[in-house]
């Protein structure tokens, strides 16, 4: 079955704790290099058949009103993965 992919990251002025978090614990473990660490979400949606045009248009209306908070995150991306 295909699956539908969709990732929300917070909005780049939204404070990310958590991404503070391992971004300062990186170095600690002895990994180095990186300058900042923003956390996010990614949601799979399994779908039954084949993903159309409609079925595409219905996880993106789903991931802006449902699956994101609009006003601290973005929908990042909302594509079939490739299995």
């Amino acid at each position: 079955m295909p699956t539908i992919v969709v990732d929300v990251m917070p909005k780049p002025e939204i404070l990310d704790p958590q991404g503070k978090a391992v971004s300062s614990a990186l170095p600690r473990i002895g990994i180095e290099g990186f300058a900042q660490v923003r956390q996010g979400k990614r949601f799979e949606l399994t779908v039954e058949g084949e993903v159309t045009d409609e079925v595409l248009a219905a996880a993106r209306k789903a991931a802006e009103t449902l699956l994101s908070n609009p006003v601290i995150e973005d929908v990042v991306s909302v594509a079939v993965e490739d299995v």
